[in-house]
């Protein structure tokens, strides 16, 4: 099943990407890119750019900066993790802190869940 999105999206998503915070990168560029599993970066999905998805686990990360902390952004997070699980996907959050302090920990919950989500759809 392909996923909706919106086509004027894609500059800003190439954009973005070009754009990616350290902790974007520090993600991509050490885990992501290389898992076995193919990731995307900032995927276009309905009206929303997201910063990693993985289509064979129904997968979306977010990487989350001080914003996404102040009330607004908390119920803009909501609202968009409530759209994005109509589709069947799991989405996973993390703080650049957690990204910058314990990375380590961050790729392993990663992993696990592309297994688990790959095994009940019986793709492992």
């Amino acid at each position: 099943m392909s996923l909706p999105y919106k086509s004027n999206m894609i500059p800003r998503a190439k954009q973005l990407r070009k754009e990616a915070t350290p902790q974007e990168r520090h993600l991509w560029y050490d885990f992501l890119s290389t898992y076995p599993v193919r990731f995307q970066r900032q995927k276009t999905i309905e009206s929303f750019i997201v910063d990693f998805y993985c289509h064979a686990a129904k997968l979306v990360i977010e990487i989350d900066g001080s914003q996404h902390y102040e009330p607004q952004g908390q119920a803009y997070d909501e609202e968009r993790t409530a759209i994005l699980k109509k589709y069947g996907l799991e989405v996973l959050r993390f703080s650049n802190r957690e990204i910058n302090t314990d990375f380590r920990a961050v790729c392993e919950h990663i992993d696990n869940t592309v297994k688990e989500r790959m095994s009940q759809q019986g793709r492992a």
